[in-house]
């Protein structure tokens, strides 16, 4: 009778904490037992998330409204898969190293699936499995890493605010001011609204 209504962004993006197994990346690596975190919380670490027409993408007024919006001017495809993407070892290795950007990484899957693994104010691994029709947004300064799940296929829509730089800085690059700034929005208020309700 009074059931929430469930988020459709849900079918095409999941999100857990993951265990510290070294087993292959790919793997989705739940800890035992699972723990899910919502699309809320990811909100709280500043990882906005929608779903869309993935078939439509071309055509898609929501999506377009989204560029719009956050200014997304620069859109091309990047397909990871070992038969499409050249150096697709070294690549796919450098794309889980840890690491941040000084901007926004957008991503909109389109087809196939992958993972982006994200760390929360505690420095744990949560691990964010996008599918078709997902896209989300990683801010500027927060650590990540991005691997294909075992089906070895994804196609992502890559988009940017004016020309793109994709330069990623390895971590620890904590000096960076993108870091700087994303502690003080996402991590920062949230450890002070922490302790004002310890303080209550």
């Amino acid at each position: 009778m009074g059931s929430a209504c469930k988020d459709e962004r849900e079918d095409v993006i999941q999100a857990w904490y993951m265990d510290d197994s070294n087993e292959d990346q790919r793997l989705p690596h739940h800890r035992e037992p699972k723990e899910f975190v919502s699309l809320d919380k990811l909100a709280e670490l500043g990882v906005l998330s929608w779903r869309l027409d993935a078939d439509n993408y071309e055509t898609d007024d929501a999506l377009k409204k989204i560029r719009e919006a956050r200014g997304y001017s620069y859109v091309d495809f990047c397909e990871v898969c070992p038969e499409k993407l050249p150096n697709y070892e070294e690549k796919i290795k450098n794309f889980f190293e840890e690491h941040l950007h000084t901007d926004e990484e957008i991503r909109y899957c389109v087809a196939g699936s992958g993972y982006f693994d994200v760390r929360d104010h505690n420095d744990a691994w949560i691990r964010v499995w996008v599918k078709k029709g997902g896209m989300i947004v990683l801010p500027a300064g927060i650590y990540h890493r991005f691997t294909l799940d075992t089906d070895n296929y994804i196609k992502a829509m890559r988009l940017f605010v004016g020309d793109p730089i994709w330069t990623p800085f390895n971590r620890p690059h904590d000096d960076l001011p993108a870091r700087k700034e994303y502690l003080e929005t996402f991590v920062q208020k949230e450890d002070a609204g922490t302790a004002v309700d310890a303080a209550a």
